[in-house]
């Protein structure tokens, strides 16, 4: 039975579930940020998945890049997956801004987060709702 991980339950917010595959809004108010995590119980690593599982959640991963990077206007995408710090499986779609708070380095432990406000939340999720569930 799938369990998402306590620390990725903490520090984002579910937008919707493709297809078995989890999209949820990092906390963090200077980025547009997503973790998208396979409802696949013990997943840790994407190569490890069996062939139609790696290619949909790539194939999600793809579809949600180019959602955020329409809305965010970014000028590049970074889509990564870590596991580091929270070893479920989970990929990182995050959009970039020349001068934003990390550029032109990774986004991890680079100054405080700033939590999301409920109107930024909101119009981010519903945004991403909107695109995604269309």
């Amino acid at each position: 039975m799938f369990t998402l991980d306590p620390r990725l339950a903490a520090d984002s917010f579910e937008i919707c579930t493709l297809d078995a595959v989890q999209v949820r809004l990092m906390d963090d108010a200077r980025y547009w940020w997503l973790v998208l995590v396979p409802e696949i119980d013990g997943a840790v690593e994407w190569h490890h998945l069996d062939a139609a599982a790696r290619h949909h959640l790539f194939d999600v991963a793809t579809q949600v890049a180019s959602v955020v990077e329409n809305l965010a206007q970014a000028d590049k995408m970074n889509i990564a997956a870590l596991g580091n710090m929270v070893r479920q499986l989970h990929v990182h779609v995050i959009a970039r801004h020349a001068g934003d708070a990390a550029w032109p380095g990774p986004v991890w432990g680079v100054g405080d987060t700033l939590a999301l406000d409920a109107p930024t939340r909101t119009a981010r999720t519903e945004a991403l709702q909107s695109h995604l569930l269309a």
